[in-house]
């Protein structure tokens, strides 16, 4: 029986990097040239929720976001937000959402702490009470980082600035706020130790330049976990690969990967051919149009030409009936009756031209 598939990619992508393993070592290579800041025995799960209420004057609203995957590691009584959000679209509007998302998180933190001073009564001074924070109260930091999936570079903005409109004068006075980007199609520089991140970006990135070769090599030569396959799968947005993978798990068997990346490649290749058919037909479709133009105003020409000069030739002979109509005296109306008669035209036809020649 098959396996109903309600698959989310969302969803599949989130579960592949709560591995602190791969989360720690995303983050390391990414934002710390490989050093290794983050540990993955150091990261402890966060809460992704980050929805709040915003209140201002006597206005109050509320704000959703939840993030995907969020850590925390701490260093005695401190401690860092590490935040991973996965973007499959190009999003212009991406570097006000992670400020957004990030102020969440601040603002998350900044009232845990004046709920826990104002119940405590820790105010020293009328200007803690204001804020409902002590002194030497501080936040901790948030570093998020976006992982970018999709197939065509990225051409949005990477920091705040970037989605403003204001003279050169003013940039160096406007609070800018950077964003942290990684796209996959372009992460062949970065060598990650963990091998499953290795393996995927090299597989989305030969999909996305059509290197089958490489392609083949990677699912060929490696063992590739059914985690990998559907995570590829949901990337990709290939229902074959994540099919055959949900098939492999419920069967239980050797989670062998070959067969189901084997009819994915034989998919890609079936479809880069329908598209290059398809692009085939429709050259030789502008072409023909083209050619059926250019033959159509050739002969509309030629047969224009011909029309031309029978239309002259039956133009004469009438100009000439009226001619000798007038010279014998022949009055309009006996000469519209000859012209309809001899010529075999209408009314109204023949009363044009004696308008034109009498």
């Amino acid at each position: 029986m098959a396996i109903k598939n309600n698959v989310k990619p969302d969803t599949v992508l989130k579960t592949f990097w709560k591995n602190n393993q791969r989360f720690a070592d995303l983050f390391n290579t990414v934002l710390f040239d490989g050093n290794t800041i983050l540990k993955p025995n150091d990261l402890k799960e966060a809460d992704t929720d980050v929805s709040s209420i915003i209140k201002f004057n006597n206005h109050a609203d509320t704000v959703q976001r939840i993030l995907d995957v969020v850590r925390k590691t701490a260093y005695g009584v401190d401690f860092i937000i590490w935040s991973l959000e996965n973007q499959e679209k190009i999003h212009y509007a991406m570097p006000l959402r992670h400020m957004i998302a990030d102020s969440l998180i601040y603002l998350k933190e900044y009232n845990e702490i004046t709920a826990k001073n104002r119940n405590e009564k820790n105010f020293d001074t009328s200007d803690e009470f204001l804020s409902g924070l002590q002194k030497s109260d501080r936040l901790h930091p948030v570093i998020s980082l976006c992982i970018y999936y999709g197939k065509e570079d990225w051409d949005g903005p990477f920091n705040l600035v970037d989605m403003l409109i204001m003279p050169e004068y003013l940039k160096p006075l406007v609070s800018d706020y950077k964003m942290n980007l990684i796209q996959v199609r372009k992460s062949e520089d970065f060598c990650f130790e963990n091998q499953d991140i290795n393996n995927l970006f090299e597989l989305i990135r030969s999909i996305y330049n059509k290197d089958y070769d490489t392609f083949q090599r990677m699912y060929k030569n490696k063992e590739l976990s059914t985690e990998l396959g559907l995570t590829l799968g949901s990337v990709v947005n290939s229902q074959s690969i994540i099919k055959q993978v949900l098939a492999i798990t419920e069967k239980g068997s050797d989670p062998n990967m070959t067969d189901p990346f084997d009819e994915m490649l034989e998919e890609m290749k079936r479809k880069e051919g329908e598209k290059a058919r398809l692009k085939g037909r429709l050259e030789g479709r502008r072409e023909g149009r083209l050619e059926g133009r250019l033959e159509g105003k050739r002969e509309g020409r030629l047969e224009g030409k011909l029309e031309g000069k029978l239309e002259g030739k039956l133009e004469g002979k009438i100009e000439g009936t009226i001619n000798i109509c007038k010279k014998f005296h022949v009055n309009q109306e006996e000469t519209l009756r000859n012209l309809i008669e001899e010529f075999a035209l209408s009314d109204d036809k023949a009363r044009e031209y004696m308008n034109m020649y009498w």
